[in-house]
C-alpha cells in the first residue's frame, strides 16, 4: 500500500488492521455533501459564512510564526477567472514550498469573516476583504479526493486522521479488484432483499457516486449500508444457532415423568393462584422437560412479575423426580433472600441448602451436596467452583443472568451430565437486544403482574425539595408506614459526588429518632443483613436506610416509601428495580428519586423514569439512550463488535435476519452454502473453544 511504511503498519496492526481488507471495513461514520464547486465571485455574494469549496490558483502565499500564539500561520490568496479569496491555514510551514505555481487546486473549507488585526503600535490595519477561507483542504483539481465529491468521514484509527485515512482507502480502491472479495451471501438471498455484493458495497461506501442520496447515506439506508447491516446480523443469527446446535448435540441423559402426582406435589407448595402468565410459562418449561433435548430457556418478567414462584415449581419437578436442582444468584444477599424463599415454599417437602463461601460449615454441605442429600442448592459462584460436586444435577437455574457470563452458566451445566437450564432476568430487555444476546435460548415473558398490587406514585425532585420529601416519608412512618432510603454509596468519596449511607443516611435516621431503622450494605456480615431483613420484614424496623443491595430479591409487601438519593447515579433499569421493592401489597406506594446536578443523559434518564413503570418501555428507552454497547457490558462472551448494524434501528433486519437463518439452516448441507457455512463453522468453534478456555 502506498503511504503505509514500517511505522505506520506496525501503528494500524496494533489498532486490529492487519491486512487491506481489515481497512476497507473501516467505514465512515458520516458524509459531508462536497460537490458544489463556487466561483470567487459566487462565494463573496453568498450568505457569508459556511463551508465552500472553490477551484483556482494559489498566489501571495507566505509563512510566518506567531511567537505569542504558538503556532504557524501561511496567508495567501486563491484566485479564478472571477476574482480572488484570503486563504489561512494553520501550522502548515511547508505548504508555499509545495505548491505548483499556474496549477489549479481545490480548496474546501470554512469561510469566515476577517478579523482587524492591530499593528505593534495598537493601530488597526485595513482589513481588507470581508471574507476569507480558512483552513481549508487543499490539493490538485485534476486528482481532487477531499472536495467535489460525497466525501466520507472516518473515525480516526490511533494517529490516523479522517485525512489520511481517505488518502489510505482511496488507493486501495484504486489498486485493489473489489469483485474478488469473497461473497458469502448466497445470490438468491440478496437479490430477494435488493443487496449488492460486498465488493461494489464497500466501493461506494468509500466512495459514494455523486448521485447518491445523502439523506439515504445518513440514515444508513442505501443498499450498500444494508448489505453490510445484513450480513453482520445474518452471520450472528447463524453463529447461535449453530453454536447452540453444537452444545445441545447429544440428548438428555435423565428423562422426567410430569404425571398427576408430580402436579399435585407441585400445587402442594403453592401459597396462592398461579397468573395466567406463570401457567403459560410454566407449561412451556415442562414441555422443554418432557422433549429429548436439555431445555435452554430464558424467562424475562418485570419487577415482582413472579418468576421465583415458577422457579420454585420447576426445581419441585425435578426433586420429584429423583434429581439435584442449583439455583444460582449474582450476590451473597440475594442469593440468602431466595434461599429463605425456596426454604419457606419447598423446605417441608425437599432438603434445600445454601452454598455460599461465607455459609457456616462449607466442608458438611459440600459432602452432603455430593452424596445427593441436599436436594435444591441456592448459592452464588461458590456452586461453579472445583471442589463442588453434585451426585445427579438434573436443573440448574441462573437468576438475574446478565450479571453472569456465558462460560459461567456453562461451569454450571458442567456439573451434571448436560442439565436443563432456566436463566431469569428482571431486568426487562428489548426485543432486538434478546435476539442478539439471548438468541441461543428459547424465550418465555411474564407479562402479567399478581393480582392485588397497588399502583406506585413516582416523582422526581432536586435535591432543594429533600426537605419536603423527608417531611412526608416522616407522616407516613409516624403512622405505622415502612419504607427504604437508597444510597450508590456506603461511605462518602473525594472522587464521586453522591450521597452515602454513612453520613447522609445517618443524618436521615437520626431525624426520625422514634422510628426503629437500620443501615444495610454488602460489607456487614451475612447473619447481620439476614436479621435486618427478617426485622424489616417483620416490621421491627421501618425505616431502612441501604445501598442497591435491596435492588432485587426483596418481597416485604408493607413497604410503601422508596426514596432513591442521588438518583442521576443509577441506571434507568437501576431506578426500575429499586422502585420494585414498593408496590408489592394493597397499600398504595410511593417512589422519590431525588437528583443533583444533572447532565443531559441524566436528564432524559429520569424525565423517561418518571413517565412511565412499564419495564419494558423502560428497555427500550434505555436502549436508546445508552446504545447497546453500554447494555451488554463485557461479561457476555461472545457479543459482536458490529461494525454498522444498529440493534435499535435495524430490528426489522435482525427479524429478517433471523427468519433467513433459520430457512438456510433446513438446507445447511446444500453446496451453494459451502462458503457461507465455512465461515460460520470457524466462528462457531472459536466461540465453543473460547468458552471452554474459561
Amino acid at each position: 500500500m502506498p503511504g503505509i511504511g514500517p511505522a505506520r503498519a506496525s501503528a494500524l496492526a496494533a489498532a486490529g488492521y492487519r491486512r487491506v481488507v481489515d481497512l476497507l471495513f473501516h467505514l465512515p461514520f458520516r458524509y459531508e455533501d462536497r460537490r458544489a464547486i463556487s466561483s470567487i465571485a459566487g462565494v463573496l455574494a453568498g450568505p457569508g459564512t459556511g463551508f465552500v469549496g472553490v477551484v483556482g490558483r494559489l498566489e501571495r502565499l507566505s509563512s510566518v510564526f506567531v511567537r505569542r500564539r504558538g503556532l504557524s500561520l501561511v496567508r495567501g490568496v486563491v484566485r479564478d477567472d472571477s476574482g480572488e479569496l484570503p486563504v489561512v491555514w494553520f501550522n502548515r510551514p511547508f505548504l508555499p514550498k509545495q505548491i505548483v505555481p499556474d496549477a489549479l487546486y481545490l480548496l474546501w473549507g470554512g469561510l469566515q469573516p476577517v478579523r482587524p488585526s492591530k499593528s505593534d503600535g495598537g493601530e488597526a490595519k485595513d482589513a481588507g476583504p470581508a471574507l476569507q477561507l480558512l483552513n481549508p483542504s487543499c490539493e490538485r483539481a485534476e486528482t481532487a479526493i477531499h472536495g467535489a465529491r460525497i466525501a466520507p468521514i472516518y473515525p480516526t484509527i490511533a494517529e490516523f486522521s479522517t485525512v489520511v485515512l481517505r488518502r489510505l482507502l482511496d488507493a486501495a480502491l484504486d489498486r485493489l479488484d473489489l469483485a474478488a472479495i469473497p461473497e458469502h451471501l448466497p445470490e438468491a438471498l440478496r437479490e430477494r432483499h435488493g443487496l449488492p455484493p460486498i465488493g461494489a458495497a464497500l466501493r461506494f461506501l468509500h466512495r459514494p457516486p455523486d448521485e447518491a442520496d445523502l439523506k439515504d447515506l445518513a440514515a444508513r439506508r442505501t443498499p450498500a449500508q444494508l448489505r453490510l447491516v445484513y450480513g453482520e446480523l445474518l452471520d450472528f443469527q447463524l453463529e447461535i444457532a449453530r453454536f447452540r446446535a453444537l452444545t445441545n448435540r447429544t440428548v438428555r441423559l435423565h428423562r422426567y415423568r410430569i404425571d398427576e402426582k408430580v402436579r399435585a406435589a407441585a400445587r402442594a407448595v403453592l401459597p396462592f393462584r398461579l397468573t395466567g402468565a406463570q401457567k403459560r410459562v410454566l407449561g412451556e418449561i415442562a414441555e422443554d422437560l418432557k422433549g429429548p433435548h436439555p431445555m435452554l430457556r430464558l424467562l424475562q418478567g418485570d419487577v415482582g412479575s413472579g418468576k421465583t414462584i415458577v422457579a420454585a415449581l420447576a426445581l419441585a419437578i425435578a426433586a420429584e423426580n429423583g434429581y439435584q436442582g442449583a439455583f444460582m444468584a449474582p450476590t451473597e444477599l440475594l442469593a440468602e433472600q431466595h434461599f429463605a424463599s425456596l426454604e419457606r415454599l419447598l423446605g417441608k417437602r425437599y432438603r434445600v441448602g445454601l452454598v455460599t463461601a461465607s455459609a457456616p460449615d462449607p466442608g458438611a454441605r459440600r459432602a452432603a451436596l455430593a452424596r445427593g442429600e441436599i436436594q435444591i442448592a441456592v448459592g452464588t459462584h461458590a456452586l461453579i467452583q472445583e471442589g463442588i460436586r453434585f451426585a445427579h444435577l438434573g436443573l440448574a437455574v441462573v437468576d438475574e443472568q446478565h450479571r453472569f457470563g456465558v462460560a459461567q452458566r456453562r461451569l454450571l451445566q458442567a456439573k451434571g451430565e448436560r442439565p436443563d437450564l432456566l436463566v431469569m432476568t428482571a431486568t426487562p430487555i428489548p426485543r432486538s437486544l434478546t435476539l442478539a444476546l439471548y438468541g441461543d435460548l428459547d424465550l418465555s415473558v411474564l407479562d402479567e403482574l399478581p393480582p392485588g398490587r397497588s399502583p406506585i406514585e413516582t416523582e422526581v425532585v432536586s435535591a432543594a425539595r429533600r426537605r419536603g420529601v423527608y417531611a412526608r416519608l416522616g407522616a407516613d412512618l409516624a403512622a405505622g408506614a415502612r419504607g427504604y432510603v437508597v444510597f450508590p454509596l456506603i461511605e462518602e468519596s473525594e472522587e464521586v459526588n453522591a450521597g452515602s449511607v454513612a453520613e447522609l443516611g445517618a443524618l436521615i435516621r437520626g431525624q426520625f429518632p422514634d422510628v426503629p431503622s437500620a443501615a444495610l450494605h454488602g460489607r456487614l456480615p451475612a447473619a447481620e443483613r439476614e436479621a435486618i431483613l427478617r426485622s424489616f420484614a417483620q416490621g421491627s424496623v421501618r425505616l431502612l436506610v441501604a445501598t442497591t443491595v435491596i435492588e432485587v430479591g426483596i418481597d416485604v409487601p408493607e413497604a410503601s416509601w422508596m426514596v432513591i438519593e442521588s438518583a442521576e447515579r443509577f441506571g434507568l433499569a437501576q431506578l426500575h428495580q429499586l422502585r420494585g421493592r414498593v408496590g408489592r401489597g394493597s397499600t398504595p406506594s410511593r417512589c422519590v428519586a431525588i437528583h443533583g446536578r444533572l447532565s443531559e443523559e441524566g436528564r432524559r434518564r429520569l424525565d423517561v423514569f418518571a413517565a412511565t413503570a412499564d419495564g419494558f418501555g423502560i428497555a427500550e428507552a434505555d436502549l436508546a439512550i445508552r446504545g447497546p454497547g453500554e447494555l451488554l457490558g463485557t461479561r457476555q462472551s461472545g457479543v459482536p463488535l458490529f461494525r454498522i448494524a444498529d440493534l435499535l434501528a435495524d430490528e426489522e433486519w435482525l427479524v429478517q435476519a433471523r427468519d433467513d437463518a433459520r430457512e438456510l439452516l433446513e438446507r445447511w448441507d446444500d453446496p451453494e452454502l459451502a462458503a457461507l457455512r465455512t465461515r460460520i463453522e470457524v466462528r462457531v468453534r472459536r466461540r465453543a473453544g473460547a468458552l471452554d478456555a474459561g
